[in-house]
This record gives C-alpha cells, sequence and structure tokens, in this order.
C-alpha cells in the first residue's frame, strides 16, 4: 500500500509526464504525417534520382536505433553550432525517425490505391491536388489506418527512450518518483498503466477506422 500512498501523492509528476509524452506524440504526428505523404509522393512520382536519393535516406533512418538518433541530435547537433533543449531534441528525433518509417507506408497505401479510381479522376479533369484530396489521400487513410496506429503505439513507446536525454516525459517521472521515495515497483507499474491507457486510445481510433473502411469497401 505505500507504493499505491506514494503514487497517489505523485500524481502530479506523473500527470505532468504523462502531459510531456503526449504532447511530443501529437506534435510529432502533426509534423511527420505530412512530411511522411509528402515523401511518399516523391518516392511514387518524382525522377528516378530524386527517388532512389530519398529511398536511401529513409532507409537510413529505419536502420538507425532511434536511441542513437536523439544522442547525435542532442550531443552532436551542438558541435557544429546548433544547440537544442531536450524537449524540441526529443520532438526532432521523434519526427524525424517516424517520417522515413510513415513514408513507407504512404508509399504502399498510395501503390494499392485502385487505378479505376484514379484513371476515372483524369477522365473527369481533375487538377494533382483535388485527385489527392479527394481520391487518393481519404483511401489511403482508410488503408493504411491499422499500420499507421501500430506506428503511433510505437511513436508512443520510443518516447520513453527520451528520458536518456533529460526529456521529462512518464517514463523520467516514474523514475524521479521511483529514486526519490525508494519504490522501484509501483511508480513504474503506474507508468506502464497510462502507456497501455494510451496504446489502447489509439487502437480503439483503429478499429474505427477499419469499421468505415469495412462500410465503403466491403
Amino acid at each position: 500500500m505505500s507504493g499505491l500512498l506514494v503514487v497517489w501523492e505523485s500524481r502530479d509528476v506523473f500527470l505532468w509526464g504523462a502531459a510531456n509524452t503526449l504532447s511530443l506524440v501529437l506534435s510529432c504526428l502533426l509534423l511527420s504525417i505530412p512530411l511522411g505523404i509528402l515523401s511518399a509522393i516523391v518516392l511514387t512520382e518524382a525522377t528516378a534520382p530524386l527517388r532512389r536519393l530519398l529511398a536511401e535516406v529513409v532507409d537510413l533512418l529505419r536502420c538507425v536505433p532511434f536511441l542513437l538518433l536523439a544522442y547525435v541530435i542532442y550531443y552532436g547537433l551542438p558541435e557544429i553550432g546548433l544547440r537544442l533543449d531536450p524537449w524540441w531534441a526529443g520532438l526532432v528525433s521523434l519526427t524525424v525517425y517516424t517520417t522515413a518509417y510513415l513514408a513507407e507506408i504512404f508509399r504502399a497505401a498510395f501503390l494499392a490505391v485502385a487505378r479505376d479510381n484514379i484513371e476515372a479522376a483524369h477522365a473527369f479533369g481533375l487538377s494533382r491536388l483535388l485527385l489527392y484530396r479527394r481520391i487518393i489521400l481519404p483511401q489511403v487513410a482508410i488503408m493504411a489506418a491499422p499500420v499507421i496506429g501500430n506506428q503511433v503505439i510505437t511513436t508512443i513507446r520510443d518516447s520513453a527512450l527520451l528520458m536518456i536525454i533529460t526529456v521529462q516525459e512518464l517514463t523520467f517521472a516514474a523514475n524521479f518518483v521511483s529514486a526519490n521515495h525508494f519504490t522501484p515497483f509501483a511508480p513504474f507499474a503506474a507508468a506502464i498503466s497510462l502507456y497501455l491507457l494510451m496504446s489502447f486510445a489509439v487502437e480503439e481510433g483503429v478499429r474505427r477506422m477499419e469499421r468505415i473502411r469495412t462500410v465503403r469497401y466491403g
């Protein structure tokens, strides 16, 4: 019971950490989803040299461990005169890493869009912008929703590693409470519960998108 009491008395610390985790993940998604879509368009429609260059960059980022990327951005960039505080370094790390994965997810979804829909849109004289906005992107969002949901959960999980560069997110909060109250189990169990709650919320959103896909496309 003493561990639970410590968690309850430290609830403000946990809420602050959870809020920081959510703000990091949501900010990352607001940046990485448009960047991922733009990258996917380049990977499917740009000239061959540009496609190859971007594909190499995406593959490189997907092969680099996330923690190493965070270290490079937080500790390495100051050597070339670019210093970021921990929160911004964490956001940049998450955004760059997540964009690389979303670019591949969206590229695969673009290739899966039915060609007859695109040809029909061309026949009706839709501009490139309208084609993407009304035909391609709605289908891509529905088809890729489960994979995007998995990536969002991965991003939530990766955000825990940012405590290494002193980002005050949820795992940092749990570690702070554990170290100050000498209770190793309850604080981390509370953090796990909060991570599970975030992941369940994402999974519920994915299930709703899948129901929409079933209604529209059978």
